[in-house]
């Protein structure tokens, strides 16, 4: 099965995005913790955050720091994307296997961006990185594993760029709502 080329593209960018990221997020998470005194280059203020999140007992769910998680998993999408780009074809199968890595992917990020909201009280600039990759991720495959299909499940991969954009503008109204006094206080 092949994809749409710029589907390919967008495959390709978002896990180079996310890579980024998760690279970025294993490397300054290993220097908070060997380097005394380290501060992070993602610790802004007290809103965003990333060594306050480091911290936590969610930042490390499996035993080890969250982002080898995302290291991991964007290098497939790197190396997949990167192949489809070329023009590789790969079999239905295959494409099942990604959506579903990747929509486990979207329920942990669901799940962390709730964990900071609401029970970390920080932000970090590049876990939230992360939570704009792998939505857009999981709709590009849900495109191609999905598109043209009938019944409920078409309509939704028909609609899954509406569904995208509003699951980012929830996010964003969320993390609005959740530190508003901190954002007006910046007026």
């Amino acid at each position: 099965m092949t994809l749409h080329r710029a589907s390919a593209w967008l495959l390709l960018l978002g896990g180079l995005l996310g890579w980024l990221a998760s690279i970025t997020l294993t490397i300054e998470r290993f220097k908070l913790f060997t380097e005394p005194g380290y501060h992070p280059s993602c610790s802004i203020n007290p809103i965003l955050s990333c060594g306050s999140v480091m911290v936590t007992e969610q930042a490390a769910v499996f035993g080890f720091p969250n982002p080898i998680l995302g290291v991991v998993g964007f290098s497939v999408m790197v190396t997949f994307g990167a192949s489809v780009v070329a023009g590789a074809g790969f079999p239905r199968w295959i494409w099942g296997g990604l959506w579903s890595g990747t929509a486990v992917g979207v329920g942990f990020v669901c799940w962390f961006i709730f964990q900071t909201l609401y029970r970390i009280n920080a932000l970090c600039p590049y876990c939230m990185v992360v939570w704009v990759a792998t939505p857009l991720l999981l709709i590009v495959v849900s495109g191609r594993l999905w598109g043209g299909t009938g019944g409920p499940l078409g309509v939704l991969v028909q609609w899954r760029w509406t569904v995208l954009a509003l699951f980012y503008a929830v996010v964003l109204l969320l993390v609005f709502l959740r530190f508003q006094d901190y954002w007006l206080s910046l007026l």
